[in-house]
């Protein structure tokens, strides 16, 4: 074998490690953020994918955006949301490392 793939095996046979269930996250989700994401996963259920869609159905649910607090969406509103909260994410990343 090669010294990468003996690197890759002993990587996978290391369990020292925290046992971690986002490790790609710096911080937990707020509840906002799982709200968003339950009411999105349950349209995305309903057929409707497009994001002009997703914006009206957020609205009629009376979801509240994580980052502004509006719940009046719209499709430029839910592309601004989800730049925000990534944004947000890769600097916790950033700043903590992974294991939220």
């Amino acid at each position: 074998m090669d010294a990468f793939r003996n690197q890759i095996l002993q990587g996978a046979q290391d369990t020292s490690g925290p046992d971690l269930g986002r490790q790609s996250c710096g911080r937990a989700f707020t509840d906002t953020e799982m709200a968003l994401a339950d009411a999105m996963m349950a349209i995305y259920g309903t057929g409707v994918s497009d994001p002009a869609g997703l914006a009206a159905e957020l609205t009629k649910k009376g979801i509240n955006a994580p980052m502004s607090g509006r719940s009046d969406w719209t499709a430029d509103l839910l592309a601004d949301e989800l730049a925000a909260i990534n944004a947000d994410l890769d600097a916790a990343y950033q700043e903590s490392g992974y294991g939220a």
